[in-house]
């Protein structure tokens, strides 16, 4: 029968094989909220044996003139040869020690933290939401949205004095400043591309006509 796996894709493993701080840790992850939790530290001796021994020997070997290298390979490779198994078995008793830490929901089957954990239903709160919370929160979506709908109807009310007609240069031509609608340039006074009408009788004047052509008033 294979051996069943847990926590396989929200933990991370933070063990050291080799070096004087070698041990095995591992950090899970609530799939809902992400906050973690962390094995106790276990040390690893074999790595940390070759850790101490890697420096004592360098050390010597330093007032010596020599060189470490098959020593500490030697001590690296007898580290190496039992890393496997023991991390393993570090592993299992993490997983069993953060199966009191986290709930296995039977609906999505997340891993999820207590806070985000509804124990009255044996479900997460992502599939059995508080029931409070979510009114509350109901309550608060249909405020907002009531005064968006008003402040929209405003909106609409104040837009029929807006002239949509009469086109709009958004930005100066001459030297790339905003406009925001207006006839003339905040940033130069450069006159915007608006049609020029007759003061008399709202005719179109092409550019640069001294006369209106609708009524022959001066412009």
């Amino acid at each position: 029968m294979a051996e069943e796996i847990y926590f396989s894709n929200n933990y991370s493993d933070l063990s050291q094989q080799h070096g004087t701080g070698a041990g095995f840790q591992f950090e899970f992850r609530c799939q809902r909220c992400s906050d973690t939790w962390r094995s106790p530290f276990e040390p690893f001796r074999s790595g940390q044996a070759a850790g101490w021994i890697g420096k004592g020997v360098n050390a010597a070997f330093s007032l010596l003139g020599g060189s470490a290298n098959t020593i500490n390979n030697a001590a690296d490779g007898l580290a190496g040869a039992t890393w496997g198994g023991a991390r393993d078995a570090a592993f299992q008793r993490a997983i069993d020690n953060a199966h009191g830490h986290f709930n296995r929901c039977p609906r999505c089957t997340s891993y999820d933290c207590g806070r985000c954990w509804n124990a009255e239903q044996g479900l997460c709160l992502q599939c059995a939401p508080d029931t409070a919370a979510e009114a509350e929160a109901a309550r608060r979506r249909g405020l907002n949205d009531s005064v968006s709908d008003r402040a929209y109807a405003a909106g609409q009310n104040a837009g029929q004095g807006y002239d949509a007609q009469t086109a709009r240069q958004l930005v100066c031509p001459q030297c790339r400043t905003e406009t925001h609608g207006g006839a003339f340039c905040p940033g130069c006074g450069h006159r915007l591309a608006q049609t020029p009408q007759c003061a008399s009788c709202h005719a179109t004047v092409p550019q640069g006509s001294a006369f209106c052509p609708g009524c022959g008033s001066r412009q």
